[in-house]
């Protein structure tokens, strides 16, 4: 049996999101300037899995994942930070999604000069999830081709204004048929990647495997698996390969919450990662506190390397 989907704080999320929900129209704050991510310095030649990272930015900062280094050679730990997250909500007056971002990611966004660059400049991408809000809107769910590419503009609109490295689909919370929302059909998801991927060529696009949408890939003769860059388990502690048409080298069947999946997992699914080789290492939840033990559980076998943590 399968562990639960990731455990979450939510109590205040949903809370500012449903004043949030009363407030429609754009979500960027009108302050913000379109900065384009900066070139990264070299990092550290490092061999091995792409490592990826999730950060509940409600709780945590994202520049936990620019503290961790490998003790052998310097590179970093981690390769692609996510912020966790961003939601796609419901105007039930409009009868339309929109991107929205709570007071916590916009604060994320907005102070990119601090909390986005100095983790690209050290070589790390940042990507931003997109997850359901419990309102009826999905990324499965789109009424037509335009509405999906409207959604796909506007996220891909701000990793542009924000300089981010990419977006994350995340299918959980979305509540289909609430707001008198409809049920999930199977051209709304093939039309959204596709306008992102077209919106976005030289960008991430990564599938967190769950929800309506990670079993809705194809339609009318258009199969968007080849557009994900990666595609990783969502159910942390289990080894579970994703279904989608990707190489291995993009794929993460491994899964880990830091401080909760027992360093002796960790180290058996890293160990078994670069046995089948794999080419991506999923983690969740890096938070704020020295996780160099849990970190170099898995550093140890993907990369031969403790990891050091610098605060």
């Amino acid at each position: 049996m399968l562990t639960p989907v990731r455990s979450r704080v939510r109590t205040a999320a949903l809370a500012l999101s449903a004043v949030a929900a009363l407030a429609l129209g754009t979500t960027a704050t009108a302050g913000a300037t379109a900065a384009p991510a900066p070139a990264p310095s070299p990092a550290a030649a490092k061999q091995g899995p792409t490592s990826v990272a999730y950060i509940e930015v409600n709780n945590n900062s994202m520049l936990n994942a620019g503290k961790y280094t490998l003790a052998d050679g310097g590179g970093n730990a981690f390769d692609v930070a996510v912020i966790f997250a961003a939601n796609i909500n419901y105007d039930t007056s409009s009868k339309k999604a929109y991107l929205h971002f709570n007071e916590n990611v916009q604060r994320v966004l907005d102070n990119a000069a601090t909390e986005i660059r100095p983790l690209q400049r050290k070589g790390i991408k940042v990507v931003l999830s997109v997850l359901g809000n419990h309102q009826g809107a999905g990324f499965a769910n789109f009424p037509s081709q335009q509405t999906a590419s409207a959604f796909a503009k506007e996220m891909s609109d701000a990793v542009a204004e924000y300089g981010l490295d990419g977006i994350d689909f995340d299918d959980e919370y979305a509540e289909y048929g609430e707001n008198g929302t409809a049920q999930p059909n199977d051209s709304s998801f093939v039309h959204l990647v596709t306008a992102l991927r077209a919106n976005m060529p030289d960008k991430i696009i990564s599938l967190y495997n769950i929800g309506p949408s990670a079993s809705r890939l194809s339609y009318g003769g258009v199969d968007v698996s080849a557009k994900f860059d990666y595609a990783w388990n969502p159910y942390y502690g289990t080894w579970q390969v994703p279904g989608i048409g990707l190489p291995k080298s993009q794929l993460s069947p491994a899964a880990v919450e830091i401080g909760r999946t027992s360093q002796t997992t960790v180290t058996s699914l890293a160990r078994r990662t670069v046995g089948e080789g794999y080419g991506v290492y999923l983690t969740y939840n890096l938070d704020g506190t020295d996780r160099s033990a849990d970190v170099s559980a898995f550093t140890r076998e993907l990369y031969g390397s403790d990891a050091v943590y610098t605060p």
